[in-house]
């Protein structure tokens, strides 16, 4: 059971929830070029004064351990810190956004390039100069523009987050609200890093060489998203079709992709709108927004089943559970959900039965799919050690760029830019729910080919499945409590090293 003493902050947080998400909405989907943070904080001001901030904190002291309102106190408390550091920075926040939305790159030939779309261009220019030009006026307009801004709130959110306290530094901070223990997830992602070392080694030599024509020593992170792009595919992953072809397939799974009109496609290109895709849920479970900026060929398809699995989350959650089961929670469940539905795009049954790549082509997409996990998997386990020691406070700021340089670039084997080492960052160490997401996601699909054979993905036993047991439940479950239930198995990263090695050798 809930704690009823919270119910007042219970009914007011949704709404400040609701405002809130329906204005970064506007403003990341392009409606609006300024997101008005400040006025929405402000009609809430009670929600994140002392006393409401002090009241979960009691809640959270006095439940009983491993109760149920021991539960709904810690993600109350974890919503209460993050808001209150958030209302703080609203201003900063407003700032960074304004600049994204109107930011324009000026390349040493003269050209201006909007920054919203700079990474866009950069993933479909097939020539290097191009591409490189691209890159360095990206790097320029973020180094004197985004990176101090970003550089200053980070600053900030670390001291605004040990000034709380809850515990005395912002990593015991984080541990204790959230229920993620990040000291074991760093030991896994060294690990990893080590344990796929000498196979990344190979896969990355051959692949730049034979894909991209470049000293692999010369590969830079602009490389990485020309090549990630794979545009050889772009054939069989046609634009127009895309959205008929996700909606025909998850219905054959039982499930209505548009959950009854609560879930809206936002895909349409337009200016402002940024270029990385997202899910806003402004309101759980009825009004639910999927946003594309389309890229073109295989990777829209990626990141829009992506997508749709965290608006399928939302747009199913049960409607009579608490705001924090609804709202609030391990966001490593929300990720993994779509995790689940964008890793059919490494299904070779999917593939051949929803695309047009064909038998013949089948093997190298697929290899291509596995150089890309690799990719990613390694640059998030870097990210996560780097995000660690920036958050850890043992590196002075002034050395971090050059720390994420090293740590990003040892990964990849792709050459990062000082200019991002505060803009490379995802808040609260959301680098983790990725990886956990990851992790929990391969042992989502070994249980889902259990139950409902190797084409899950059309069995319309699967589907109501999926929105009875998972979706439904919203995020009250941690991810690795989440593991244990539906697979009985602990989240490592062992099944997506077996994963990622059958990819590569796919033929």
């Amino acid at each position: 059971m809930t704690l009823p003493a919270l119910d007042w902050l219970r009914r007011d947080g949704e709404s400040f929830m609701e405002e809130l998400s329906r204005e970064y909405y506007e403003a990341h989907a392009g409606h609006k070029t300024d997101a008005e943070l400040q006025p929405i904080y402000g009609r809430h001001a009670a929600l994140f004064s002392d006393d409401a901030f002090h009241l979960v904190l009691d809640a959270y002291r006095e439940a009983p351990s491993a109760s149920e309102s021991a539960r709904s106190a810690r993600l109350m408390l974890d919503w209460q810190a993050e808001s209150r550091v958030s209302r703080a920075l609203a201003p900063m926040e407003e700032r960074e956004i304004a600049w994204e939305a109107t930011a324009i790159a000026t390349l040493r030939d003269g050209r201006e390039v909007p920054y919203q779309r700079v990474a866009i261009e950069i993933a479909n220019a097939t020539d290097r100069a191009e591409r490189l030009l691209l890159e360095e006026g990206r790097a320029t307009l973020v180094r004197d523009g985004l990176a101090p801004m970003r550089r200053e709130h980070l600053q900030r959110e670390r001291d605004l987050v040990e000034g709380l306290g809850v515990a005395p530094t912002f990593i015991g901070t984080f541990t204790l609200v959230s229920g993620v223990d990040l000291a074991p997830l760093v030991a896994q992602c060294e690990a990893f890093l080590r344990d796929t070392q000498s196979m990344w080694d190979d896969v990355f030599a051959a692949t730049v060489r034979e894909r991209l024509g470049i000293d692999p020593r010369d590969a830079t992170r602009a490389d990485a998203l020309a090549l990630l792009r794979a545009p050889q595919f772009d054939a069989f992953f046609p634009g127009a079709a895309m959205e008929d072809i996700v909606t025909r397939q998850v219905g054959e799974m039982g499930v209505d992709a548009h959950a009854g009109g609560r879930i809206i496609f936002d895909t349409a290109d337009r200016e402002g709108k940024r270029s990385r895709a997202f899910c806003s849920p402004v309101r759980v479970p009825q009004e639910v927004y999927l946003v594309l900026r389309p890229h073109g060929g295989q990777q829209d398809y990626r990141t829009f089943l992506h997508e749709l699995g965290h608006a399928l989350h939302f747009g199913h959650t049960r409607a009579d559970a608490p705001f924090e089961f609804r709202w609030l929670g391990d966001n490593s469940v929300t990720e993994s959900y779509a995790m689940l539905l964008d890793h059919l795009m490494h299904d070779a049954g999917w593939l051949l039965r929803y695309t047009e790549l064909g038998r013949v082509r089948l093997g190298s997409f697929l290899r291509a799919v596995g150089f890309e996990e690799l990719q990613f998997l390694r640059r998030y386990c870097a990210k996560l050690i780097y995000e660690f020691a920036l958050y850890g406070g043992e590196v002075s700021w002034d050395a971090l760029p050059e720390l994420y340089v090293q740590t990003l670039t040892g990964a990849t084997g792709f050459r990062y830019d000082r200019a991002d080492a505060f803009v490379d960052v995802d808040p609260r160490f959301y680098a983790a729910r990725y990886l956990r997401a990851w992790q929990l996601q391969a042992l989502l699909t070994e249980t889902l080919r259990e139950r409902f054979n190797e084409d899950w993905w059309r069995n319309p036993h699967a589907g109501p499945w999926i929105v009875d047991s998972l979706l439904g439940e919203g995020q009250r479950e941690l991810a690795d409590e989440l593991a244990q239930r539906a697979s009985g198995q602990v989240l490592s990263f062992d099944p997506l090293v077996r994963a990622t090695e059958a990819l590569m050798e796919a033929s």
